[in-house]
C-alpha cells in the first residue's frame, strides 16, 4: 500500500522474549525457502491459503496453519492488531543476508499493507524505504510503503526474524496507525507505545479474509487502479497516448459490466477488451515508467491484466519480490523548433521569484513576455478556474490537450521579448517564465514544453509565512475576490486545491495552509522530473552573493550572462516593504502558532534539497 510517508511506528510494544520463546519452540523443518530462491531467505507460514503451510499463494481463502495453532501469543499479538489477516508468516534472514531492492506492484499490494514485528533482531540490521531508513527494535511494531523501492539489510552474523503480516486493516487497526509515529516527520515528544503483555495460553479469535481476488473486477474498482497507476507515472510523451487507451477500456468495461455482471456468459468479451487493451497499451506506452522505476506495461500485468478477470487461473504468488530492472536509456527527445529548453521559475508565493526572474532576464538571447503570464494562461476559457467551477490554479498534464498546448505556445511566442524589448529574430528561441500559480502546474507545463527546465526558488518558510500574511493584509494581491461560500478576507495570491476547507480559519491557518499545499505540490511534481532538469536556487544567496549566484546559475542552464551587478539587487517590482533578515518578526507570534504543523512538509523539502 502505498503511504505518505516511509514508515509508521504502531503505539504498541509487545513481549519480544515470549514470541522469540514460541518460534524456538517449533521444529526447524517448518521453515521454507523463499519462493524465488533468495539466498538467505526463508518463511514459516502462519496464515496461508485454507491453512496450508505448503501453499504460499494470496488468493484464496486465509486460515490458520498449524503452526498458528501452536503459538498463543503469536495469536495475542495478531489480535491486538485487530485487522482482518491475510498471508502471514515469520520472515528469517541469515547472517549478512538481505531482501533485495524492489517495489511491491501487484494487485495484492494496491489496497494491503504490511505489518512487522520484529522478534529476533540486531542494532545492525538496516530496513530502507525510498530514501529513509530505520532499525525496528525487538518487539516494536511498524508499518510501511510498500510502493517505494525497499529493502533489508542483516549486517550482522545472527539471523533476523520478523513476523511479517498483511492486511487490509480495520477501524481498530487503522486507529492505532493514526496514533501511531513517523520517523522525520512531525514532533512525537511525549509519544509511547503501549505494552501488550502475554495473556497465558489463550488463543483469542482472529479474522481472515475470505476474498481477496474478485472473479471479475467491476469497472469502478478497474478505474481506480488505472486512476492510481497514471498518477504514479513519470511525465513522458507516451502518457496521454497510454491515459487514453485505458479510458477506452473502462468504458467498454462499464458496457460489459452493465450487460453481464460477473456472469460467465459474459467472460469471453471481458477477455476479449483485456487483451486488446494489452495489445494498444503495448503499442502506445513502452517507455513509461513509475516513480519508483519500473516500467508501466510490467506492473499492468500483475496489478490488473491477470486479475481483472479470473479466467485463467493465475497464481499471485508469482508476484513476489524481484530485483529491480535496470532503468533504459532515456529516449532520444525530438528537438523542439520553436522553443529551446524554456526556464520556468518555481517557488511558493512571495519567495522572491520575481526579483529573481527580473534578474535573470536580462541575460543574453533570453526572451520573456515581460510581466506574469496570469492573463495569458487563464483568458483561455478551459483553463480559466472561474469556468472551472473555481476548482484551484492546478493543471496536471492530461489538462495539456494538443489543442490547447499549441494555443498556449502560440500566444507566449507572440509576446516574447529580449532584454532590450526586440522579438527573436529566428527560431527556436529561449523563453523565461515566472508566474506564482505555475508551482501548481508543473505537469501541464512540462508536457506542453518537452524540454522545460525548472528552477525552484527557497527561501526561509519563516520569511516567506510573514510576507504572504503581509501581501493577504495589503490588498494588492487579491486575484479571487468573489469566491463563492468563502468567508473571510479577500483571496490573495494563488489558488491551491482544497480552498474550501479553509473558509472561516484565521489568516495565519489560510497562509500556512496555502505554502504547504503549494509546496508539497511542487515537490511531487519536481521529484518525477529528471534531475539535470531541476536547479534551485537560495534566496538568501540570491540576496548576499547575486553576482555569483547568476553566473552559477546561468552557467548550469546554459545561458550567457554579461552584465555586471554591483553591491545590492535592486527591490522588486512586487516589494510590499524593504526586506530585512528578521523583518518576518513582525509576525512571530502568528507564525509560531502554525510552524509545527509544517513540520513533516520541511523535512521532506530538506530532503528535497540535500538531494
Amino acid at each position: 500500500m502505498k503511504l505518505s510517508v516511509p514508515f509508521v511506528q504502531l503505539p504498541v510494544q509487545f513481549d519480544a522474549g515470549r514470541l522469540a520463546a514460541e518460534i524456538q519452540a517449533l521444529d526447524a523443518s517448518c521453515w521454507r525457502k523463499h519462493p524465488q530462491n533468495f539466498p538467505g531467505n526463508f518463511a514459516l507460514p502462519l496464515i496461508a491459503v485454507n491453512g496450508d503451510p505448503d501453499v504460499d499463494a494470496i488468493n484464496g481463502p486465509m486460515r490458520p496453519t498449524s503452526y498458528l495453532e501452536q503459538c498463543p501469543y503469536l495469536t495475542q499479538v495478531l489480535h491486538r492488531l485487530g485487522a482482518v489477516w491475510g498471508r502471514t508468516r515469520l520472515m528469517k534472514l541469515s547472517g549478512h543476508a538481505e531482501v533485495t531492492p524492489h517495489a511491491d506492484v501487484s494487485y495484492y499490494w494496491r489496497e494491503r499493507t504490511r505489518v512487522h514485528v520484529p522478534i529476533l533482531t540486531k542494532p545492525t540490521v538496516r530496513f530502507i524505504c525510498g530514501d529513509s531508513e530505520v532499525n525496528m527494535a525487538a518487539g516494536e511494531c511498524w508499518i510501511f510503503d510498500t510502493w517505494r523501492n525497499h529493502r533489508v539489510i542483516n549486517g550482522d552474523d545472527d539471523e533476523r526474524i520478523h513476523l511479517v503480516a498483511d492486511t487490509v486493516g480495520s477501524d481498530d487497526f487503522w486507529s492505532l496507525v493514526n496514533g501511531g509515529r513517523a520517523p522525520g516527520h512531525g514532533s512525537h515528544e511525549g509519544w509511547q507505545a503501549e505494552y501488550v503483555a502475554a495473556a497465558g495460553d489463550h488463543f483469542p479469535e482472529l479474522a481472515y479474509e475470505s476474498v481477496n481476488v474478485p472473479e471479475v473486477m467491476t469497472p469502478w474498482e478497474l478505474q481506480s487502479h488505472l486512476v492510481f497507476l497514471f498518477g504514479e507515472v513519470i511525465p513522458h510523451p507516451e502518457l496521454a497516448k497510454a491515459q487514453a487507451v485505458s479510458s477506452r477500456l473502462i468504458a467498454k468495461w462499464k458496457t460489459l459490466w452493465a450487460q453481464y455482471g460477473t456472469a460467465r456468459a459474459g467472460w469471453s468479451f471481458y477477455r476479449e477488451a483485456l487483451d486488446r487493451f494489452d495489445t494498444e497499451m503495448t503499442a502506445a506506452a513502452p517507455s513509461l515508467r513509475a516513480v519508483h522505476g519500473a516500467k508501466v506495461l510490467r506492473i499492468l500485468k500483475p496489478m490488473l491484466l491477470d486479475v481483472a478477470l479470473a479466467d485463467q487461473g493465475i497464481d499471485l504468488a508469482a508476484y513476489e519480490p524481484r530485483k529491480p530492472e535496470a532503468p533504459a536509456a532515456a529516449p532520444t527527445e525530438k528537438p523542439d523548433e520553436v522553443f529551446d529548453r524554456p526556464i520556468f521559475i518555481i517557488s511558493s508565493p512571495r519567495s522572491g521569484s520575481t526579483l529573481l526572474f527580473e534578474t535573470m532576464a536580462q541575460a543574453r538571447n533570453l526572451y520573456t513576455i515581460g510581466q506574469e503570464s496570469h492573463a495569458l494562461i487563464e483568458g483561455v476559457p478551459a483553463l480559466n478556474p472561474v469556468l472551472r467551477d473555481f476548482a484551484s490554479n492546478r493543471l496536471e498534464a492530461v489538462d495539456a490537450t494538443p489543442e490547447l498546448g499549441d494555443l498556449l505556445r502560440q500566444r507566449f511566442l507572440d509576446e516574447l521579448r529580449d532584454r532590450d524589448g526586440a522579438a527573436s529574430p529566428q527560431l527556436p528561441v529561449r523563453m523565461l517564465e515566472k508566474t506564482p500559480k505555475n508551482a501548481l502546474r508543473i505537469p501541464f507545463l512540462a508536457k506542453i514544453f518537452p524540454q522545460a527546465h525548472f528552477v525552484y526558488l527557497h527561501r526561509d518558510v519563516r520569511q516567506t509565512l510573514s510576507s504572504m500574511i503581509e501581501a493577504w493584509q495589503s490588498g494588492r494581491f487579491r486575484t479571487y475576490p468573489k469566491l463563492p461560500d468563502w468567508t473571510g478576507p479577500s483571496w490573495s495570491l494563488l489558488l491551491v486545491p482544497g480552498w474550501r476547507e479553509l473558509s472561516g480559519r484565521p489568516l495565519q491557518e489560510i497562509v500556512a495552509a496555502q505554502w504547504a499545499t503549494t509546496t508539497n505540490t511542487l515537490l511531487d511534481d519536481l521529484s518525477a522530473l529528471p534531475a539535470e532538469r531541476v536547479q534551485i536556487v537560495h534566496y538568501d544567496n540570491l540576496l548576499a552573493t547575486p553576482k555569483r549566484e547568476m553566473e552559477r546559475l546561468c552557467s548550469a542552464l546554459g545561458l550567457t550572462w554579461d552584465r555586471p551587478i554591483d553591491g545590492e539587487l535592486p527591490l522588486s517590482r512586487f516589494t510590499v516593504s524593504e526586506p530585512a533578515p528578521e523583518k518576518w518578526r513582525r509576525h512571530e507570534a502568528l507564525i509560531d502558532e502554525v510552524l509545527p504543523g509544517l513540520q513533516p512538509t520541511l523535512d521532506r523539502l530538506e530532503r528535497f534539497m540535500a538531494r
